[in-house]
């Protein structure tokens, strides 16, 4: 499945409590924003890119606790970028 993604601009220009706002009330919806503007709703994944992904987060999770110089976050959690886009990777 791929992403759909839904151009905005220049009839919409969200600013960030909005795009946070619509987030909020979209819960089931996994909104990311990009560096444009552009709205990206990413579909559920699969059992096997799921599996693989918690795999991953797993062991990140494991290695941020004993390392203990840094946090771990989950896919629901969105991060600004310095070139303005509003993401959420897999893992961080």
């Amino acid at each position: 499945m791929t992403a759909l993604v839904v151009n905005l601009r220049p009839t919409i220009d969200l600013t960030d409590e909005q795009f946070f706002q619509l987030c909020q009330n979209n819960p089931e919806l996994r909104i990311e924003r990009t560096a444009t503007g552009d709205l990206v709703i990413m579909p559920p994944t699969g059992s096997s890119t799921g599996k693989r992904n918690f795999n991953l987060i797993t062991q990140l999770g494991v290695w941020a606790e004993r390392d203990g110089s840094g946090v771990g976050f989950d896919s629901s959690t969105g991060f600004k970028l310095p070139n303005g886009a509003d993401r959420s990777p897999d893992a961080a």
